[in-house]
Formats: C-alpha cells, sequence, structure tokens
C-alpha cells in the first residue's frame, strides 16, 4: 500500500503537491473561520478591564445550571434574529461562549458579519469550570 502511494507521488508530483496546498489552505481557512480564539485566562482579564461582555450560547436550561458571571444569554438557534440586542456592546469584545467550542466559531463569525468585534472562549464552559474559574446559577 505505502509503495503505491510512493509511486503515486512520485510519478504524480505535480498533482500530489497541488493536493498538499490545497489541504494546508483548507486547514487554515477553517481554522479562521471562528475569529480568534481567546483562553478563559484572556477572557477574564477583557472582562475585568470591561473591554469585553461574554455571551453564552447554550441552552436555557445550560445556562440556568452555571454561566459566567456578568454574561448575556442568548441561545445559539435564536442569535440571528435577537442580534440586535448586542448593539449596546459595539464597543466591545463579545466572546461566544457555548459548552465546548461546537457552536462559538459559527456565532462569532455572524456577529462579525454584523459589525461586532468578536472571538470565542477556546473550548467553552468545558474549559472554564476545568479552569476551576467561577460560575453563577
Amino acid at each position: 500500500m505505502l509503495a503505491h502511494a510512493i509511486e503515486f507521488v512520485t510519478n504524480h508530483y505535480l498533482l500530489a503537491g497541488a493536493f498538499v496546498i490545497l489541504l494546508v489552505l483548507l486547514l487554515v481557512t477553517e481554522l479562521q473561520k471562528g475569529g480568534k480564539s481567546l483562553s478563559s485566562r484572556e477572557l477574564t482579564a477583557l472582562l475585568n478591564s470591561e473591554q469585553g461582555v461574554a455571551l453564552d450560547v447554550r441552552s436555557q436550561k445550560d445556562f440556568s445550571a452555571g454561566h459566567i458571571v456578568g454574561s448575556l444569554h442568548i441561545p445559539y438557534e435564536k442569535l440571528a434574529t435577537r442580534i440586535a440586542e448586542l448593539d449596546k456592546h459595539k464597543a466591545k469584545t463579545i466572546v461566544v461562549v457555548d459548552a465546548a467550542g461546537q457552536h462559538a466559531g459559527t456565532a462569532a463569525r455572524e456577529l462579525q458579519k454584523a459589525g461586532f468585534s468578536a472571538a470565542k472562549l477556546s473550548g467553552g464552559m468545558a474549559t472554564w469550570r476545568g479552569d476551576n474559574l467561577p460560575v453563577v446559577k
């Protein structure tokens, strides 16, 4: 199997090179999609300096079970219709928080398209709790 792959690459080096370049470009594009990723420490610094606001996009049930102090709550499914509620925070960086990072990138991208400065919490609430940071109910 490996011998066939090596033979293919040596016989079709331009095709293999183009594949590698496209793969790298795809990875770079995917990593940039959700905007900047912040650590829990960076988010804490933004919140403490009042230069940022946390936006929790988890379900109402998850939000009620525990969230970051002072965070706003708009469920991910309702973000597109309720984005105007965030207009008063346009001067700040909105940091999107979800359960484990699965929706934060998409939500941050939607906010950027709407003219907001947005980032996402790397790893979501799982990282926040893993770092033993406080949550309120």
